[in-house]
């Protein structure tokens, strides 16, 4: 800690720093007058008062009347960015508190009574449950008339294909593989037939369609008695 030892009568002048450190030498004519005490006086030189004495009361008033922020300015914007930025780390690690929802469809449901279809296929549930209902007079595996659910799925990369009722065939728009009704592939870099879904009948008596069994033809697994639904 520095302090100036002054007379008891000493004043510190504005115009003449540098006589505080001329020994013996009186200031006169300053606007801060030392406290008149018995003995020496010290004065505990501070930051405002060092700056009024060296630099002139122009300076002082363009420091004053700078266009660049104050001091409390920058610690309002330093405190501001710091409390968005912290908000924002807090938000963020709340998310990992909340695991990410997919609302995906059941992989079962009823498709309603056997009576309510015709012959070929049924596009009702393909936008809600990506499944093709089709009603056929012989399967080509169980050779009896029925309902397979067939899972609208291509098997080279995942699309969706399109069911083209005038070429009477699936039709992926991806790549064009092509697939009979029966889900058999006939054209296009698909490696197998479609999949089928397991369906059999309700209690009450309506089809009940299961996707979280999957049955693949090159498997041998059309033969299912689940994989079609006689009627």
């Amino acid at each position: 800690m520095n302090f100036l030892l002054l007379s008891p009568d000493t004043t510190i002048s504005s115009a003449s720093p540098a006589a505080l450190f001329s020994p013996g030498r009186g200031l006169s004519n300053a606007p801060y007058p030392l406290p008149a005490s018995a003995g020496i006086s010290r004065i505990r030189t501070s930051w405002p008062a060092l700056a009024r004495l060296f630099l002139s009361s122009s300076t002082l008033d363009a420091i004053d009347t700078s266009p660049l922020l104050t001091r409390r300015a920058w610690l309002g914007l330093a405190w501001g960015a710091f409390s968005a930025a912290s908000a924002a780390a807090l938000a963020a690690t709340g998310r990992f508190m909340f695991p990410n929802v997919l609302n995906e469809p059941p992989q079962q449901f009823k498709a309603g009574f056997p009576n309510e279809y015709g012959m070929g296929v049924d596009e009702r549930w393909k936008e809600k449950y990506a499944i093709w209902l089709v009603r056929t007079p012989e399967d080509i595996e169980q050779h009896a008339s029925g309902f397979y659910a067939l899972i609208s799925v291509c098997t080279h990369l995942g699309c969706t294909p399109n069911y083209l009722s005038a070429e009477n065939k699936f039709k992926c728009p991806c790549h064009g593989s092509g697939f009979r009704t029966t889900g058999v592939n006939f054209e296009g870099p698909a490696p197998r037939p479609l999949e089928r879904a397991r369906i059999v009948l309700a209690d009450d008596g309506q089809i009940l369609v299961d996707k979280s069994r999957k049955f693949q033809r090159e498997l041998g697994q059309w033969a299912d008695p689940e994989a079609f639904l006689k009627a």
